[in-house]
């Protein structure tokens, strides 16, 4: 039976295993083809829609597609490729429990995606969240909703200014979307905590480079940079972090802060599994080098049995005049370069000729909060309320599978009555805590039950069984339940 593996169930390993899905109906059906999907993670997130995550405009679990309930004929491994052994057609898998182990393989179709990509900044390690997964985005308003309710108790000072001050270090789509969807929050939250006066907020956005969002040009960006700091935001650009020992954000302009959450945006880099562990061709920056139809290697020198997409492909982007052009790692050509990757697997597999991946971007996007975003294709710009619905709607209707559509809209119904879920759950990420307290507190009251003899004080359990045997030698009519 012949294998093909797909490596990581992102956007382009999620889209190009439903479209085999679709192509190889019949060749799954007799169980001549088995696809299988390797991903430590047991669903797909749409990581446009962690912004609004963070700020509870979405519910977490809407913003993941579970590939167990969109992928009925792909054999599902949950685990780590730790390494793609081309020459062998071998993948190392290690899953949660156990040794790793080979997976051999016909074809194999790497979409890993990319990673956080990480300075070594003293205490980042120990104070910083990313905004790459579902789970972060949930950590990142549970503490913010936390420092609220701690903060609300407190009398002004350091402690109190500490947990109502919010850093962000990264400029580019996801940083700013982020920051801006939880200030925000933080503005809506100061209506339902009295006690927090507005003016106290103190939110950081550091960038490194002259301008934020490099993605639109330079007027807009500097239009959202006036936007956040009408908001009370402070824009910190050609400015790094320099420090974050002990919470305290030290900034290579000499500023320095305590700040109570911390969030590390600032950009990603190549999935290591591509960029070292690996005998297949990357570039420069460690990644896989791709055809313009998706195969991996050059026109000239194509490897076999070979595909790539997604964020940790060089993509040749054949829809810019440039020469040498690659698409950019987003969400538009992910899914998009997965969907033409698996009809090319097909069409090569039926002795078909492939068809190049071209896609002219749709223009960018990005949401400011409710009510607030900016929009740009070529020169047309849209900034406000009406760029934040183009931002809605396109990315309600992009969300693969129409239940996931249904149901961010009842969310959006909902909050549209109601207003936003101020509830922090902060706690379940340490769901032991309360009963390891509650286990340590009756074994301490269990120790400290002591009883007075004619001799001192005395264990009272250390009695507890000559009594118990006292008892059994009496009479059964002695006992009134016993005589019932």
């Amino acid at each position: 039976m012949e294998r093909i593996v797909v490596v990581g169930g992102g956007y382009a390993g999620f889209t190009a295993a439903r479209e085999l899905e679709k192509r190889l109906r019949r060749e799954l059906r007799r169980g001549e083809v088995e696809v299988v999907l390797v991903d430590p993670r047991p669903y797909m997130t749409y990581q446009p829609f962690l912004p609004e995550v963070v700020a509870g405009s979405v519910e977490a679990r809407h913003a993941a597609v579970a590939h167990r309930s969109h992928l009925r004929r792909t054999r599902l491994l949950d685990g780590t490729v730790e390494r793609v052994d081309h020459a062998r057609h071998v993948v190392v898998v290690r899953p949660r429990s156990g040794e790793p182990y080979d997976l051999t393989y016909d074809t194999v179709v790497v979409t890993a995606g990319a990673v956080t990509r990480v300075f070594p900044v003293p205490g980042v390690a120990e104070h910083a969240i990313g905004m790459k997964h579902v789970e972060e985005a949930v950590a990142i308003r549970d503490r913010l909703l936390t420092s609220f309710d701690r903060a609300a108790s407190l009398p002004a000072g350091p402690e109190r200014e500490r947990l109502l001050t919010v850093t962000f270090v990264g400029g580019g789509f996801s940083g700013v979307e982020g920051f801006a969807e939880l200030l925000s929050l933080a503005h809506d939250l100061t209506r339902v905590y009295p006690e927090i006066d507005p003016a106290e907020l103190r939110f950081h956005l550091v960038e490194r480079n002259p301008r934020i969002l490099p993605e639109v040009t330079e007027r807009p960006g500097r239009w959202v940079v006036r936007e956040l700091e009408r908001r009370g935001a402070h824009v910190h650009l050609e400015a790094g972090l320099v420090s974050a020992e002990g919470g305290v954000v030290t900034l290579s302009t000499g500023e320095s802060f305590a700040s109570g959450l911390l969030v590390w945006t600032a950009g990603n880099a190549a999935n290591p599994v591509v960029a070292t562990h690996t005998d297949l061709p990357v570039d420069a920056r460690g990644y896989l080098v791709t055809r313009p139809d998706l195969r991996v290697g050059t026109v000239d020198d194509t490897v076999p049995d070979a595909w790539a997409a997604g964020d940790g492909a060089a993509v040749p982007d054949l829809a810019l005049p440039a020469p040498g052009a690659l698409t950019v790692p987003n969400a538009q050509h992910a899914v998009r370069q997965g969907r033409r990757l698996a009809k090319n697997l097909v069409a090569a597999r039926r002795g078909r000729p492939t068809r190049p991946y071209v896609h002219g971007s749709l223009g960018v996007v990005a949401t400011l909060g409710l009510g607030s975003g900016v929009f740009q294709y070529h020169r047309v710009v849209v900034r406000g309320r009406l760029a934040w619905l183009m931002h809605r709607g396109y990315h309600v209707l992009a969300i693969p599978t129409w239940e996931r559509t249904v149901r961010v809209l009842a969310v959006w119904s909902t909050a549209a009555l109601f207003g936003r879920d101020v509830v922090s759950l902060a706690e379940v990420q340490r769901p032991r805590d309360a009963f390891v307290a509650g286990a340590t507190a009756a074994g301490a009251t269990a120790g400290a039950r002591r009883v007075t003899g004619p001799s001192g004080p005395t264990d009272r359990s250390a009695t507890e069984p000559a009594a118990a045997s006292r008892r059994a030698e009496q009479p059964a009519a002695t006992d009134p339940v016993r005589a019932a």
